[in-house]
């Protein structure tokens, strides 16, 4: 197979990776191999969109074809995901296909070129020897790590609409960078394993004051095990009501997922309130035992309560307020971030001080520290690191 019309009409038929006809190299390629070199200038401008298209990547195309292959969300995979196998006349499709695919990632260009009648220049872009097919079964194997279709891609999430939004540059926060809360990250790290390793685990609060690394920790327990399957999605808290449409899509995903809401309190009349309370009530675990919710708080008992609410009309305002008291036992796992005293903070001081190698007396080091933290509102994790990342900086 090697003439134009052959490669186009491969394309055309393709089942189960018929996604990736929609992406943009794809395309400007389909294109390409529907133009007739006897059309000279639409030939080459066909030719070229499609080298600028593949070039804004890279400039092997081989390999381009297979990493689409690889990340594809397609019929097969969802199919190898549910109960139960593929059926046999869906893995004949994929030995097909696969074979086909290989095949055309060998595709250069020359024919055309020297079908051409051009004299000028015409850019070359590479291909490569790939396997397609021993890679498609590799990657099969280590479904549960890799995932497929955007996961594959990205390991942190938001919401927009209702629909899963890709954060294609998440933070990048390290356990090694959060120096002090070792005991508070092991219970939550031992948590998320379980929940990796597919044995029963907790929701989780994090509780403690503002700038101990609520926040980060959770973000780096994800940076940390992301290589062996593990996704975030943060939600916003007026975003609840979406969730279980949401979790209804993942249930039978190879992947782990934690579902991460940040900063979270109610109000005592909160709308909000009872999406969670269903969901920590069992239609994310208990549905399908890959998610779990993890979740940030400055409130013990993450309601704002008022006098007016303990003095209010209703009749039995003690059932309804220890209601909403009981939210936060909802949590399986209840970790508190308490702001640091003078030891532990200058010991996180020293830790990151040698970590962003700076050179500085450690009593100097200290007394700056400490006046640092009495400017600027307390002791705290990220009262620390913004003293070594300003006197790091010269400031």
């Amino acid at each position: 197979m090697n003439s134009f019309n052959d490669y186009r009409l491969l394309l055309n038929s393709l089942v189960i990776f018929r996604r990736i006809l929609s992406d943009p190299v794809l395309v400007k390629l389909q294109r390409l191999l529907s133009a007739s070199p006897a059309e000279t200038a639409a030939c080459i401008d066909a030719y070229c969109d499609f080298a600028a298209e593949l070039f804004a990547h890279t400039d092997d195309f081989s390999a381009y074809l297979l990493k689409l292959v690889l990340e594809d969300e397609n019929i097969y995979i969802l199919r190898r995901c549910s109960p139960g196998a593929a059926s046999p006349v869906l893995e004949e499709c994929l030995t097909h296909e696969l074979a086909a695919l290989q095949e055309l990632s060998l595709f250069d260009g020359k024919d055309i070129r020297e079908a051409l009648a051009f004299d000028g220049f015409l850019p070359r872009w590479n291909t490569s020897a790939q396997d397609f097919a021993r890679a498609y079964a590799e990657r099969l194997a280590a479904i549960h790590q890799r995932g497929y279709g955007i996961f594959a891609k990205y390991r942190m999430f938001t919401v927009k609409d209702g629909v899963l939004v890709p954060v294609k540059h998440p933070d990048t926060q390290t356990l090694e960078q959060l120096p002090g809360y070792e005991r508070e990250r092991s219970r939550i790290i031992a948590n998320t394993r379980a929940l990796l390793n597919g044995q029963p685990a907790n929701n989780v609060l994090l509780y403690g004051d503002a700038g101990t690394g609520k926040s980060s920790t959770v973000k780096a327990i994800v940076n940390a095990f992301h290589a062996e399957g593990l996704r975030l999605i943060e939600v916003k808290k007026n975003q609840l009501y979406q969730i279980p449409d949401i979790v209804e899509t993942l249930g039978r995903n190879p992947l782990k997922f934690i579902l991460f809401i940040d900063d979270l309190s109610f109000s005592s009349n909160d709308a909000d309130f009872a999406a969670l309370k269903a969901i920590l009530e069992g239609s994310v675990n208990g549905h399908s035992g890959n998610l779990a919710v993890y979740a940030t708080s400055n409130r013990r008992h993450l309601i704002k309560e008022s006098w007016e609410d303990r003095t209010g009309s209703d009749l039995h305002e003690s059932d309804t307020r220890q209601e909403l008291m009981s939210l936060a036992a909802r949590f399986g796992l209840t970790v508190t971030f308490s702001r640091p005293d003078k030891e532990r903070y200058l010991e996180i001081v020293h830790i990151l001080a040698r970590q962003y190698q700076l050179d500085l007396p450690e009593a100097q080091l200290d007394i700056r520290a400490e006046a640092h933290a009495i400017r600027n509102g307390g002791r705290s994790p990220r009262a620390a690191k913004q003293f070594i990342e300003l006197t790091k900086s010269g400031v």
